[in-house]
């Protein structure tokens, strides 16, 4: 029902003939291009390169990882380049893999499904720890990469949706955001289409893809991201800023690959209420018009009764203060992020 109510939307805004406004990066040949292949092209080449990364390790060698927590303190030997936080954690106890959403390997922020690379001590994270704020950031970031998704997908095929960048997560702005180019100028979402792609980021629950992180080449990120205007400058910038110089990390979840300096919790199914809040208009001196999208998010293992939670829709509701995108906030957010 959601998809037709999404199509629908799509086909109202066709009518007014707004699609002659497209840039001209959305036709090839004459013809209009989408999301959907688009973002097949991506997984195609994320999909090849994660499998020739994976090849290189023609040597299975062991590490000793040292867990130090609940249920017990304990030392696993695991594959150096292959074994995850996530596969450490299914050899120790069912509950530590389905509720961590994100571990800390010698102190650090690390993906659960990212593999380790040595000796290390090993921590897990969910949300209901003391001090949650680490695991709090990286939801966050990971609720703005949804929104990428919901916008990428729920307008079918009718607009050729170009995101721009989420801004570092900041919990106290009382939203999470995602700025694109929807190429429906002016749009004010009425509240059931609000909340439509709201249930998209919902449904994400049952479906428990989990976020995957990928380190590749420049090159090879430029040719994922050619068609999309913003992102197809933002690579050599964001590469520049590497330790390499030359790297890019991105993020596949389902069929959607993104940028992002992470870490990402562990799985869509630690995603709870999911509400996309409003969308904005805004002005970028680099981009021009764009669409701040912006949503409120609990994860499942947070419990809160409706009445509270509509009061935090409302708040995030409000225009988000995050700096407009421009190509240098775009690259020094990614750079904060990775001192983070």
């Amino acid at each position: 029902m959601a998809a037709n109510v999404c199509t629908n939307l799509a086909r109202r805004y066709v009518n007014y003939g707004l699609t002659s406004r497209l840039c001209h990066r959305c036709y090839t040949h004459g013809r209009q291009l989408t999301n959907s292949e688009v973002r097949r092209k991506r997984t195609t080449l994320f999909e090849a390169e994660k499998q020739r990364q994976l090849a290189l390790v023609t040597r299975t060698e062991k590490i000793e990882v040292r867990h130090v927590g609940p249920p017990e303190e304990c030392t696993l030997i695991m594959n150096k380049g292959l074994s995850t936080p996530f596969n450490c954690a299914m050899h120790i106890q069912e509950l530590l893999m389905t509720r961590s959403a994100l571990a800390l390997v010698n102190g650090q922020p690390w993906d659960m499904h990212r593999p380790l690379e040595e000796d290390c001590e090993l921590r897990f994270l969910h949300f209901l720890d003391e001090d949650p704020r680490l695991v709090n950031t990286a939801f966050w970031r990971s609720c703005s990469f949804i929104l990428g998704h919901i916008l990428e997908t729920a307008f079918k095929d009718k607009f050729y949706v170009e995101l721009c960048s989420f801004p570092k997560p900041d919990i106290l702005s009382g939203s999470f955001v995602c700025d694109a180019d929807l190429k429906i100028p002016h749009w004010k979402p009425s509240a059931v289409e609000l909340n439509i792609l709201g249930g998209q980021g919902v449904k994400l629950y049952h479906d428990d893809f989990k976020f995957e992180r990928l380190d590749v080449d420049a090159s090879l990120a430029s040719q994922m991201f050619e068609d999309n205007r913003f992102k197809s400058q933002q690579v050599p910038l964001i590469a520049a800023e590497s330790e390499s110089g030359s790297r890019i990390t991105l993020y596949r979840m389902g069929t959607h690959i993104d940028m992002s300096c992470g870490p990402l919790i562990s799985s869509t199914n630690h995603i709870g209420r999911f509400s996309v809040s409003a969308v904005h208009s805004i002005e970028s001196s680099d981009f021009g018009s764009l669409s701040r999208v912006q949503g409120v998010a609990l994860p499942t293992s947070v419990k809160m009764h409706y009445w509270s939670y509509e009061i935090l829709q409302k708040r995030a509701a409000k225009l988000n203060p995050a700096p407009i995108p421009s190509v240098q906030t775009s690259v020094s957010g990614m750079a904060m992020l990775e001192q983070q």
